[in-house]
């Protein structure tokens, strides 16, 4: 194991595959310069302008090339800045990168991966800050990935880029400078496959992204306590590992769902609704949905704060359940 930081992870991995497989070119706005948050730096040097590509500010345009370059033989790895411009491109994802497998009757494929970034921390405002990982997952035909470690994060961008479909990887904008242990031989992060960051037989916490950090210190917290928590974190949203959210369920009886992401319609409701018609004799209690606050992400940091879940409200609601 070596440690790194989570970016300098995620540019190893593309590194490593674009000299695995010539097909694999990378492309966005300000990529040859190394990305706006310096997540692609030094690819330019290595791989060239034919590899390494700028694009305008105009993000279905940007999709719209990757699909191309993914139905005719290459390999794409596209980088939107952040997960509230994927809009701009909305048409071209889920019209038409989600569907060609579908509508070509499985003769043609779309190995085209979409990396963005997302989430609050940078006093941003309502339109750089928000998670919209649950838009898609409504979508059949992509993929995706919610990073939260720089191994997962490493792992999982190779899985996307070998897979022949769609993959959407979206990183949160708090996970970029942190440090982990990372492999040093190559390996990917199985396609479907959640793992437990933490084993516990009290209850179970199914976290997202940054949320399985807070969703760790609130288990920190309580162990203290007495009270032993699992922690889960599905590292892919779609396809989801219900299975091991169900043996988790059935071990600790209880379950608390923890997103960035806005709780109406989020992805949190739709592991409950999932776990209920799988597990619900084995639940002792109501599952919790903990999210962020039905509003837009505030600029102030104190109220960007308020709306968001962390590891005191974490705690809190488990010691309810626990009651």
């Amino acid at each position: 194991m070596k440690e790194m930081t989570y970016i300098a992870a995620m540019i190893e991995a593309v590194r490593e595959e674009m000299e695995r497989d010539e097909r694999v070119y990378l492309l966005g706005q300000g990529i040859q310069d190394g990305g706006s948050y310096r997540t692609a730096v030094g690819l330019f040097e290595r791989f060239g302008p034919d590899r390494v590509c700028d694009l305008p500010v105009a993000e279905d345009a940007g999709v719209g090339c990757a699909l191309g370059a993914a139905i005719t033989g290459l390999r794409p790895f596209l980088e939107v800045l952040y997960c509230d411009f994927l809009f701009r491109g909305m048409d071209q994802i889920i019209n038409q990168v989600a569907k060609f497998r579908y509508m070509s009757g499985g003769q043609m494929s779309v190995p085209l991966v979409i990396r963005t970034t997302s989430g609050h921390g940078g006093n941003r405002g309502a339109q750089h800050s928000q998670s919209v990982e649950a838009t898609f997952m409504h979508f059949p035909g992509l993929k995706i990935a919610v990073p939260s470690t720089p191994r997962d994060v490493k792992g999982l961008i190779k899985a996307a880029i070998r897979d022949d479909d769609p993959v959407i990887i979206v990183d949160a904008f708090l996970l970029l400078r942190t440090k982990g242990p990372v492999p040093e031989e190559d390996y990917t992060i199985p396609v479907g496959k959640a793992e437990v960051k933490r084993e516990g037989k009290h209850v179970t916490v199914v976290a997202l992204s940054t949320m399985v950090l807070e969703a760790l210190r609130a288990a920190e917290d309580l162990a203290r306590e007495g009270i032993e928590v699992e922690v889960l974190d599905p590292r892919w949203l779609v396809p989801l590992d219900l299975p091991a959210i169900v043996r988790s369920v059935q071990k600790t009886n209880r379950l608390v769902v923890v997103e960035a992401g806005v709780k109406r319609c989020g992805v949190g409701g739709e592991i409950i609704s999932s776990v209920i018609e799988q597990a619900f004799d084995y639940l002792d209690s109501p599952p919790v949905r903990l999210a962020v606050l039905d509003t837009p992400i505030p600029f102030a940091t104190k109220m960007e704060d308020f709306v968001m879940p962390n590891r005191t409200k974490i705690a809190a609601e488990i010691r309810r359940l626990l009651r």
